[in-house]
């Protein structure tokens, strides 16, 4: 446990970015899981309404630093090939 002031209040900080980092991370997961869900069930149209609230949570997990941009982009890239197969 850290003994200086400054280093408590990093902790703190710290313990609570990665709650806050936990809960997008799941959120991101859990609309991959239902968009690759749609797409195996051939659901084909509900995938595709489905897929803009995917690429939006792609964009905004990279904004937030929660993946790299080019993961989500080529998350985004791979996922499309699924509509289109």
């Amino acid at each position: 446990m850290p003994i200086i002031k400054s280093a408590k209040k990093a902790l703190r900080k710290s313990l609570k970015n990665r709650e806050r980092n936990l809960v997008r991370k799941r959120s991101l997961a859990k609309t991959l899981k239902t968009f690759e869900r749609l797409v195996k069930a051939k659901k084909t149209d509900e995938a595709k309404n489905y897929f803009p609230q995917v690429q939006k949570a792609l964009d905004k997990a990279a904004k937030q630093g929660i993946i790299k941009r080019n993961k989500a982009a080529r998350n985004k890239s791979r996922l499309s090939k699924f509509l289109k197969v």
